[in-house]
């Protein structure tokens, strides 16, 4: 299926790439990282797991990211949150299980509040955040900004910053994409889901500290979620152990989800 072409969805001007395999409800849907794309590892792994179990599977690609169109730099959490709407009320049908990796889980978060807002929030079934980074542009890159830093934003309106993931291609962070983080804050309130929430956290991330999924934690309600810390996971948890144990928390959310 990966092999195909992906569908097309035009959001407001710009061509969101999607790939959809049919299947029976609670379906799954798939939300990347930031610089992520559809195609990954894991989002690989839970296509294989939809297409034995018979779900439905749905992954796209943000703008500026992967097969999609757009600028990368041109990108804010509002403008992906408002692509990931699109895709899900045009091709995840039914109820739905989002899953959420790194940037990912904040979209994910932000969707189910603007879900809640207009009446659809049953339509959630379960959530699974992965090494989750909500608000991490204002918890995690703006208490770690340097006088460089804010000089390129200033002069710029953006700096880059090393990857270990892509050394050739540093990640570029944009002052929209920042201010734009402050507007989209989920960690500065409770959050109420309506669903049950399992969280993977690897206590060797160099991304994400695992105090940010405990502080998430602390923001969600108590009865409804499932927190593994993996000892020895990084960020990507992309490793065949820590790919089984999110295959289990997808499978354990189907069986909630009834």
């Amino acid at each position: 299926m990966a092999d195909t072409a992906p569908q097309i969805l035009d959001v407001a001007g710009i061509p969101v790439a999607v790939r959809r395999r049919e299947g029976r409800e609670p379906g799954i849907m798939w939300l990347g990282g930031y610089r992520s794309d559809m195609r990954g590892t894991k989002a690989e792994a839970l296509d294989g797991w939809a297409a034995k179990s018979g779900h439905a599977f749905t992954r796209h690609d943000y703008s500026g990211h992967g097969e999609s169109g757009g600028i990368f730099r041109d990108g804010t959490i509002s403008l992906w949150v408002e692509q990931s709407l699109a895709v899900f009320r045009s091709f995840a049908h039914g109820r739905q299980i989002l899953v959420g990796s790194s940037m990912g889980a904040w979209v994910a978060l932000r969707m189910i509040e603007e879900l809640h807002r207009s009446g659809e929030s049953k339509r959630i079934a379960g959530l699974l955040l992965l090494a989750p980074a909500p608000d991490f542009t204002s918890e995690l890159v703006e208490p770690n900004l340097t006088e460089e830093h804010r000089r390129a934003l200033e002069q710029n309106g953006y700096f880059e910053e090393h990857s270990e993931y892509s050394p050739d291609y540093p990640n570029i962070y944009t002052r929209a994409l920042i201010e734009d983080g402050r507007a989209n804050r989920v960690m500065d309130r409770p959050i109420d889901t309506h669903c049950p929430v399992h969280i993977i956290q690897g206590i060797q991330d160099p991304d994400v500290p695992h105090t940010h999924a405990l502080k998430l934690v602390g923001r969600l309600p108590a009865d409804d979620v499932t927190l593994a810390l993996v000892p020895d996971g990084d960020h990507r948890l992309s490793r065949p152990q820590d790919i089984a144990m999110i295959l289990r928390a997808v499978e354990e959310l189907v069986k909630q989800a009834g």
